[in-house]
């Protein structure tokens, strides 16, 4: 059985989706990144698990995890 493939939803504008984007690689993770502000998709998804708009979002098997990198988070 294959583990659950992270999701990183994120904005191109958004340090902190480049700090989860490095940590994830870094921890050898593997992930599939969403930008909200190019991926309509994407951003319905988003705004369906969190009730707003703040990247980044780390999703495991449709659970939220995290919402922003360290505590700070971008709107979009």
């Amino acid at each position: 059985m294959a583990a659950p493939q992270l999701e990183l939803y994120g904005a191109s504008g958004c340090p902190y989706t480049t700090e989860w984007r490095e940590q994830l690689s870094l921890d050898g993770r593997d992930f599939v990144e969403y930008d909200v502000e190019t991926d309509a998709a994407a951003r319905a998804r988003l705004e369906a698990l969190t009730g707003d708009s703040r990247v980044p979002v780390i999703v495991d098997d449709g659970r939220l995890l995290a919402i922003g990198w360290g505590g700070r988070s971008c709107l979009v």
